[in-house]
């Protein structure tokens, strides 16, 4: 990641803007027992009292972690019930970073982000519709099945 990654303009100018970066060694103690770092790069996105809301094992290219961190933003935003919030944070990534492989879920998110807004099943028929042709051999695809007929 030093050598590739975080030395893109694009990766060190969205994590100087956007993050507060922080670097654990697997032999860093209380901290590598707390988050599991066997191994790394391993990634977190946390919130600030520390919980962990999206992470990832091992090396990311340059172009998959931006998405890789928006992921995170928007997840810890869906988490934290701010749908709004989640939601511009999903559509960012998918016009950004339509092809990455954050994209499916972002998708599936999205609409689940939508739904929780409307009650209504529109967003979660589209969550299907968009994943079976847009990402078919994502997991994510798989996961928005059930929403097919409603």
């Amino acid at each position: 990641m030093d050598a590739v990654t975080y030395p893109n303009g694009k990766v060190s100018g969205y994590i100087m803007d956007n993050m507060i970066p922080l670097r654990i060694g697997n032999d860093e103690q209380p901290f590598a027992s707390q988050f599991m770092v066997k191994w790394t790069p391993k990634l977190y996105i946390l919130d600030p009292k520390g919980i962990s809301h999206h992470e990832v094992q091992g090396f990311l290219p340059p172009d998959e972690f931006v998405p890789f961190l928006l992921l995170g933003q928007a997840k810890m935003a869906f988490n934290n019930d701010s749908l709004d919030d989640a939601v511009k944070i999903f559509e960012k990534l998918l016009m950004e970073s339509p092809n990455s492989g954050s994209a499916p879920e972002a998708v599936y998110l999205r609409g689940v982000s939508e739904f929780k807004k409307s009650h209504e099943a529109t967003p979660l028929i589209e969550v299907y519709r968009r994943l079976k042709f847009d990402y078919p051999h994502s997991s994510w695809a798989q996961r928005g099945f059930p929403y097919w007929n409603l």
